[in-house]
Parts: C-alpha cells; structure tokens; sequence
C-alpha cells in the first residue's frame, strides 16, 4: 500500500535541487541597482551579494558624498555577516525536505521561506530609506526637500538619475526556489485532503504566495504636475497624451503624441526593451491605450498642444463621428512613425 505521508519522487527531486540552487546564490549578486543619466552614458550599476557589495561602488561612493548620503561599506552590514548561514540553513532544508519526502517539512520550509523573504524586503527598504533619507546638512549639494531614496523595485528619478532596482541572478534563483516549493505543494497529490487540515495562517500565505505578482502597467498622466519627457512643457491637457512603458517599469510621459514619435527618432529605444506603448482616447474619460487597440486621426481643427494635430480613439464609432464632425483623415500608428 502507498505510504500517504510521503511526497511523491517528481517533488523529492525538485526540493532537492531547489536545495543546491540556493547554495549558488552565495557566489553569484542577489540585487543591483543601475542607474543611469547623461554624464554616464553606459550607466552604473551597484550590485549586492549575499556577503558584499559589487559593481561601481566607488564611483557610486563619490556621488553619494556630494549630495550628503552616507558612503557604502560591506563592514556597516550585518547583513553580510548573517545571510550567508540563512541560505545555506535553507537549502539544507529544502535538500533535506526532499530526503525525507516529508510534506510536514515541506510546508514548515515553505511557511519559514515566505517569512523570511518578506522580512528581508522590509530590511531592504529600511535600508534604502535610511541612506535616502539621513543626508548630511553640509554637502557640496542640497536640495531642499529631496531625498534620494532608491525604489524598492522598478523605477525612479533621482534628480537627473534614473534608478533601476530589480533582483538579480541570486533574486531570481530565490524567487523560483520559492515558487518551486509552493508548485510542490500544489501538485502533491494528497493536497486536497490535507488543505482540510493545514492551520489558517498558512493557508493564508499560501493563498498570499499564490495571487502576489510584478506587474508592469500604464501610469496615469497627472495634469498640471507631470512633464513631457521631450519638450518638458507641462501636461495640462488630458486628450492628446501618450506614453511609453519600458520593460524595467518606467513611464515616459508625453503631452502630444508627435513628441513621443520625435523622442523615438532622437532618443531610440530597443524594441526588446519597450513593454508597450499608449496614447490617451480623446474622446470619453481620456484613458491611456495600448496603441495596437488605437484608431488615430489628425486634422487642422485639432490644436494640440505641439501642432501634431493627431489624435486616437479605442473604438470605430467614435472614429467615424471624429472623421465626420472635424473633417479629419484616418491615419494609421504605421504612418505615424514614419512622419
């Protein structure tokens, strides 16, 4: 008779090298962040290991000291000195989960797993905040009001930087430990009989664990504060925006779709490197589109703010009554770039 308490040989194997991805961590970065601005054309970039810090620290180091942020030293985190042994303590314990095929373990790693990983994002942004924000009153360079907080992931303007924070080769063997435990616990085949039996708390991370995702979208165009990344006029008009959405999650907003082409042919972008692009429905409450759902048009009568003269609609009805009532031309996103 099959034993009911153990996993299944497929999960055995999995948590086992779950387990040995998690020892690779210890060699390879876990996080960086790149920053990027005219004066460093091929950008700079801070990586962190589980034990030390990589990268341009140096020249990151110089910066920091001109506008009155503390300078990074590997000695100023305890970090560096506990994480090597948690990692290790985990992948231990996801081999070990695997040995035994036993599924209390495998929800007590998974539990003891999502915590920690929470705890170290709070550390994380703890961190960042204090370095952001505990500026010295005496440096070269003081804007009043300004902090230089990194983001905890995705993007952020730092004066005439631009952060990038995402994980690294080390995150993402983390992320996928973690999601191989939780995808071990799915398909155990005992799952559904014993869900009866797990403690609330754990259901509820589970549930947690299961629903939480990075998503990428569209930022709203705030009227009268947000600039046009081309001509940096102020936004002040809701029907003739548009913006482009890179993959890393920053927002390049524009108040005329003729500056987004103009930027695209002064200041190209790699195709791979674009997550979508939108422009703003002039007609109903002016949401951003992905311009592959647009009908566009341009006419005279328009008067945009840059003299583009175009502007796009999500749906044929309001095109053909723009076409009709404004004596303007279709015209396609294809054309458009090409102008």
């Amino acid at each position: 008779m099959k034993n009911q308490t153990k996993l299944s040989s497929l999960i055995s194997v999995l948590l086992i090298a779950s387990g040995v991805l998690l020892f690779v961590i210890l060699f390879v970065p876990m996080w960086r962040i790149d920053l990027d601005a005219p004066q460093y054309p091929e950008g700079l970039r801070l990586l962190i290991y589980a034990d030390k810090l990589g990268g341009n620290v140096d020249i990151i180091n110089g910066l920091n000291h001109y506008i009155g942020m503390k300078t990074l030293h590997e000695d100023d985190f305890v970090e560096f000195k506990i994480l090597p042994f948690i990692i290790s303590f985990f992948g231990l314990f996801f081999i070990t989960a695997g040995i035994t095929k036993s599924r209390k373990l495998l929800f007590t790693l998974f539990a003891l797993f999502v915590a920690f990983g929470v705890i170290a994002m709070a550390d994380f942004w703890k961190w960042e905040y204090d370095y952001g924000h505990n500026l010295n009153p005496e440096a070269a360079i003081i804007v009043p009001g300004m902090a230089y907080q990194p983001p905890l992931i995705g993007f952020k303007q730092l004066l005439n930087f631009g952060a990038y924070s995402i994980p690294d080769i080390g995150g993402w063997l983390f992320i996928i430990a973690g999601a191989t435990a939780l995808f071990c616990i799915i398909i155990d085949h005992r799952a559904y009989k014993i869900s009866k039996k797990i403690n609330p708390a754990l259901t509820l991370i589970l549930i947690s664990f299961a629903l939480y995702s990075c998503s990428i979208s569209p930022q709203p165009l705030k009227l009268g504060s947000d600039n046009c990344s081309f001509c940096k006029m102020t936004i002040s008009n809701p029907r003739f925006g548009a913006e482009i959405l890179t993959k890393k999650g920053k927002a390049l907003k524009y108040d005329d779709i003729s500056c987004m082409v103009s930027d695209l042919k002064e200041n190209p972008i790699a195709a791979e490197k674009i997550s979508a692009i939108y422009s703003v429905d002039f007609s109903s409450t002016h949401q951003l589109t992905d311009v592959k759902d647009c009908f566009f048009f341009e006419t005279e009568n328009l008067r945009s703010p840059m003299g583009g003269n175009i502007a796009s609609v999500s749906n044929k009805d309001s095109l053909n009554y723009y076409l009709t009532n404004l004596q303007a031309q279709e015209i396609s996103w294809s054309e458009i770039i090409k102008q």
